[in-house]
């Protein structure tokens, strides 16, 4: 019999710091069904992945495509093919930037019918419960949102759109309460409202225009005592506390202590968070590198480079947030202040850390597959349907050339509004190839090649939590 596909000379991770294996892969029906070498069997398609790693397909596990609602920002289908392109094979979506925002099954279903014409790649779904639901006594939502296969719930701290009100400390306690009940993880938007809004008014009444003066406003401090406030309410709830899009060292450090104590506590960073600071590239970029929290400093990069590789930091996500660049970027008489804080990311995403990550030596290829697939994985509930090279598991794949050197150009991405403070980044390793339940969605040589409504929801699996685990 001829399988569907036969991936040949594959170099996977052995799991063990830089070790791998050269391994042919074989899929059929869009699962794994085994590893050879040499093996004398017929497929359907054979690819060759000579001089390649190939790594199972990684996740951005944090995006706002912004559909239905927002759509002059981004779509289903521009978000999702960007995905394609950086070698994302599934994202998951969070519940705030659309109308209505997801704080319910039916706004779930909602969005999903809007949602399942356009996908490129597979997709998960966030939850959402806010303020407005506690002061409403509507947090039975939470469990029938769980029901429905979502992977875990978002709060925010400090305001996002209209339709999703912040959290205030004693409505936040309550969330984490109930979210302690599903046994999902809650992820908070770390930043103190009051810390954040004091110093904005100060600084714009002391005529501060510049860039900078945006991250100095929303200081450190501010996300440091919000992650504080969570750890203690973690502890007393036993909720599962995750910070999203950290930004701080001391982040990390707050993270790794909890872990180290056997409190429930995760984290993700953003390549901006790796890369990008306050005082260079605010100044360069303005409101284009306007995002909340802030870019930081140069000692924060490292020290969250240092936590992706000991534990502190738990995996890669993106924030993917874009603005329109006419109207809410660059528009006539925008400030710092009052242009919107938002970027893309999931496209550049997975270049960015092999170059800056694996490339220079800051992470293993253990720790690369963890930290860009299987850890975020594990953390929703997906694993081992995805982010795992194990038989059985969805046959997805990202196929990167570690060599290949290129310049990040905003001109070329697939988002909407094209624009990223990464534009003139110089990488050295690049997606080949992505491929998506045994199906290519994306090649280096054709581009995009996925049929929009290819990608498939993926509702949660499991509950099942990370190691608390601290390499030192």
């Amino acid at each position: 019999m001829a399988y569907d596909l036969l991936i040949k000379n594959a170099t996977i991770s052995t799991g063990v710091l830089n070790n791998t294996a050269v391994t042919d892969i074989l899929v059929d029906k869009g699962v794994i069904i085994g590893f050879l070498k040499n093996a004398p069997v017929e497929a359907t398609r054979v690819v060759d992945a000579k001089g390649l790693l190939v790594l199972p397909g990684c996740i951005d596990s944090h995006t706002h495509y912004m559909d239905q609602g927002f759509t002059h920002r981004e779509t289903f289908l521009t978000g999702t093919s960007g995905a394609a392109v950086g070698g994302v094979t599934t994202v998951i979506d969070m519940p705030c930037c659309s109308v209505p925002s997801v704080r319910s099954v039916d706004n779930l279903n909602f969005k999903l019918s809007h949602l399942y014409p356009q996908a490129v790649v597979d997709f998960g779904m966030w939850g959402g419960v806010t303020g407005e639901d506690v002061r409403n006594d509507a947090l039975a939502v939470v469990q029938e949102q769980a029901d429905a296969g979502v992977v875990a719930f978002k709060v925010y701290m400090t305001p996002s759109v209209p339709t999703y009100p912040r959290v205030t400390d004693p409505e936040m306690l309550e969330c984490f309460i109930a979210v302690a009940k599903t046994g999902l993880p809650v992820g908070v938007h770390c930043e103190n409202f009051a810390i954040c809004d004091f110093n904005v008014e100060k600084l714009k009444a002391a005529g501060r225009l510049d860039g900078p003066a945006w991250a100095e406003a929303r200081m450190i401090l501010a996300e440091k005592v919000a992650i504080q406030l969570c750890v203690s309410y973690s502890e007393e709830t036993g909720a599962r506390f995750h910070v999203v899009h950290m930004s701080t060292g001391i982040g990390a450090q707050l993270i790794k202590e909890g872990k180290i104590r056997g409190l429930n506590v995760t984290s993700e960073t953003c390549p901006h968070y790796l890369t990008l600071n306050a005082q260079e590239d605010m100044t360069k970029h303005g409101a284009f590198a306007k995002i909340a929290p802030p870019l930081r400093r140069k000692e924060d990069n490292e020290i969250l480079w240092k936590g992706l590789a000991d534990g502190s930091v738990d995996f890669m996500a993106t924030d993917h947030a874009p603005y329109s660049v006419s109207e809410e970027k660059d528009k006539a008489g925008m400030n710092i202040w009052t242009a919107f804080p938002g970027i893309p990311g999931t496209e550049t995403m997975v270049p960015v850390t092999v170059s800056e990550g694996y490339n220079k030596g800051r992470l293993t290829l253990a720790r690369l597959v963890e930290v860009l697939s299987t850890s975020a994985a594990v953390q929703y509930g997906l694993y081992p349907k995805k982010g795992a090279l194990i038989v059985g598991a969805d046959a997805d794949f990202t196929f990167i050339d570690p060599n290949l050197e290129w310049t990040i150009d905003q001109k070329k991405i697939q988002c909407l509004n094209k624009y990223t403070p990464l534009d003139g980044m110089k990488l050295k390793g690049k997606v080949t190839r992505t491929i998506v339940r045994g199906t290519d969605v994306f090649t280096l040589e054709q581009g995009v090649v996925a049929k929009p409504g290819f990608g498939q929801l993926v509702k949660r699996q499991t509950i099942s939590a990370l190691p608390r685990t601290i390499t030192y």
